[in-house]
């Protein structure tokens, strides 16, 4: 047969966690995703939290996977060079008769094999985090938690997959499945695409593929959060991740730093029907404000740079759905991949990788490379080093986002690799250009001259984040500063 021994649809944390597992093996392995680009649904969006472990239902997929991806994290932030901080979390117990409650969560915690779990009392609460709410009763420290750049670590688990030999397709969207003697054709609006095994890591559709095959059916509702970024002046204000009990629809609204140096808050639990439904409401964004408010006081919320939303993929039974689809031989699927997914997903690569080696008998490859090095960022260097950086090459010396303070180097360096960047975001999304105060409101401009000078595209070719989001449009091309000539959308 011709074609791949696998094919993983969604290029997510999970399918690039999947793909990096398999890349360990011999075998051809390919990567279809709807976008331009890795990291651009529900892993773009989110909390960037490295849950403990301690909320799950003992014995479920969920409490086991956390558990075993959290442990994993930091190890395979040193191989692959993403961020992360591991700056520990804490639930916030507001109400007395609530402590029943906090106490049952602790022994959820440890019999989910949570380590460093401890009960800790208002006066250590405040000493901790002095914005905390002053009539915070009691809380829960979990010292394993962390918090990572969420695209940083899907970008590197897919980049150590492309080098490993993984093939990506960007822009190709599924459309249908035929089962095969020697596996499955996938219907694709690029052409068909054989392997002899699927796995569908497809996120908030990946209910309607799973659907397509399987006898058993699953129903997945986008769930949306919708979220606050405020401004690097604020990274001091909480220590810890900041939640609240968990309720009905999950953890609730948080308050964190993050790997940047921002404070994040959020996000809502929002059910709704479209699943591409990523804007922020009003509504949303005010019930992020009335609930942040419950577990801290003055909250720096006139520093918000940015707000928006992402969705999670929440199945019916709120469970993971990993495995061969019932009535669909080689079909595997890894579904329902909602908080915590993120802390999950390399336990869930694993996992799934290993199902798919059992079912293909794959060997272990030998030449496997299992580190990466991520984008230098010049900055960060010794003085020393940094001088030596620009003296070979000037572009590491060239600032083009004066807020984070990205030079040229990094922004090449963003579009040159594997997999490299193809639009704003791509970029935004490596070297965190236009990710700060002024949201490209500077750099962008220019990064796009530098995108179109390195792709050998015209200006206007040049993406938001690829498909029609283009920001130059127009009757005439000729240059900038005629009438009439250009107009953002």
């Amino acid at each position: 047969m011709t074609g791949y021994d696998a094919v993983i649809i969604g290029a997510g944390v999970s399918g690039a966690a999947i793909a990096r597992e398999l890349a360990k093996y011999e075998a051809r392995v390919c990567v279809l995703e709807r976008c331009e680009d890795v990291c651009c649904g529900t892993s773009k969006a989110n909390s960037a939290i490295v849950h403990a472990g301690y909320d799950a239902r003992p014995g479920t997929l969920m409490a086991r996977l956390d558990v075993e991806g959290s442990y994993m994290i930091p190890q395979l932030a040193r191989d692959l060079d993403f961020l992360y901080r591991n700056n520990g979390s804490l639930v916030l117990c507001m109400h007395e008769e609530d402590l029943p409650l906090l106490q049952e969560l602790y022994e959820r915690g440890r019999r989910n094999g949570v380590s460093a779990l401890r009960m800790v009392t208002r006066e250590e609460i405040l000493a901790m985090e002095p914005h905390v709410r002053e009539d915070v009763v009691a809380g829960m420290e979990a010292a394993t938690g962390g918090i990572v750049c969420p695209f940083g670590m899907n970008i590197a688990f897919a980049e150590n997959a492309a080098e490993n030999g993984v093939e990506f397709r960007f822009d190709t969207t599924v459309t249908g499945f035929t089962h095969t003697r020697e596996g499955w054709t996938v219907h694709t609006n690029q052409g068909d695409v054989e392997a002899r095994t699927v796995i569908n890591a497809a996120g908030v559709y990946a209910d309607v593929l799973h659907n397509m095959v399987s006898t058993h059916k699953l129903h997945i509702t986008p769930r949306r959060g919708d979220y606050y970024l405020l401004d690097k002046t604020t990274g001091g204000y909480a220590h810890h991740t900041l939640f609240q009990l968990p309720g009905k629809y999950g953890k609730g609204v948080l308050v964190a730093p993050t790997v940047h140096g921002n404070t994040i808050v959020g996000p809502t639990a929002i059910d709704i029907d479209d699943r591409d439904g990523v804007n922020t409401t009003a509504e949303g964004l005010e019930q992020v404000m009335r609930k942040a408010a419950n577990i801290v006081k003055d909250a720096p919320l006139r520093q918000v740079i940015t707000s928006f939303a992402g969705l999670r993929a929440h199945e019916d039974g709120h469970e993971f759905v990993i495995g061969e689809a019932e009535g669909a031989p080689g079909f595997f699927d890894c579904a329902g991949i909602e908080s915590p997914g993120l802390s999950s997903s390399p336990a869930i690569g694993r996992m799934v990788a290993e199902m798919v080696r059992d079912k293909l008998l794959l060997r272990r490859k030998a030449s496997y490379k299992a580190t990466r090095r991520g984008i230098v960022n010049p900055a960060e260097l010794p003085f020393e080093e940094r001088r030596a950086l620009i003296e070979e090459n000037p572009a590491y010396g060239r600032i083009i986002c004066r807020c984070e303070g990205i030079s040229e180097g990094e922004i090449l360096d963003a579009i040159h690799r594997p997999l490299g960047a193809r639009s704003l975001d791509g970029v935004k999304r490596r070297v965190r250009a236009g990710m700060g105060r002024c949201q490209g409101g500077f750099c962008a401009p220019r990064v796009m001259e530098i995108l179109a000078q390195e792709l050998d595209l015209p200006m206007e070719e040049i993406t938001k984040s690829g498909g029609g989001s283009r920001l130059i449009v127009g009757e005439n091309k000729e240059g900038f500063g005629e009438e009439d000539s250009y107009g953002a959308v």
